[in-house]
């Protein structure tokens, strides 16, 4: 793979080789692609554990994986951005899903989606400058009875209005929001 890459990337990965032989979660991470034996296959399981350890997959970590598992850089990346689970970018210390599931919106998720994006001054799938909230969108959280849906740190809120979502979000957000 190293003899594929450009010499901008082998530079890079050079460096992120080098960064890893200090972080222990790297080495938490080669030990989980070692329980699977370094197989290709056990890509998502991987990219699971490397999300579980650094919050989020970023160009290098990613890099890393590719390189261990001796798989294209673009597979890893598109795996990683075909899968909802799988984040990019760091979460902020909130995280606010709001359903947009068919219940849901015919229910007024679209409305409320918009007041928390007006009132955080993000759009969906965007994080606070302060990295205080996380907005997020989902296609369905599997609780259309409670239409429309919300969850705040992974608990999930029925029956939201706008206002309800942002009496919800009143402690989370800075002054710079109000």
């Amino acid at each position: 793979m190293i003899a594929t890459l450009s010499n901008r990337k082998q530079s890079r990965l050079a460096g992120i080789l080098d960064h890893a032989s200090g972080d222990k979660r790297f080495k938490i991470l080669e030990a989980h692609m070692k329980k699977y034996q370094f197989k290709q296959d056990a890509l998502i399981e991987v990219l699971h554990k490397a999300q579980e350890l650094f919050g989020c997959l970023e160009e290098d970590l990613l890099l890393f994986v590719a390189y261990k598992l001796k798989l294209p850089a673009s597979r890893v990346y598109g795996v990683a951005t075909f899968y909802h689970f799988f984040t990019l970018k760091p979460h902020g210390r909130h995280t606010c899903v709001i359903c947009m599931g068919t219940a849901c919106y015919v229910k007024g998720a679209d409305k409320v989606l918009a007041a928390v994006e007006a009132k955080a001054k993000i759009k969906a799938g965007e994080t606070t400058a302060d990295n205080q909230l996380s907005l997020l969108t989902a296609r369905c959280i599997g609780s259309c009875g409670l239409a429309p849906a919300a969850v705040y740190d992974g608990t999930v809120t029925p029956r939201q209005t706008p206002e309800s979502a942002l009496e919800h979000l009143k402690g989370w957000l800075g002054d710079d929001h109000r």
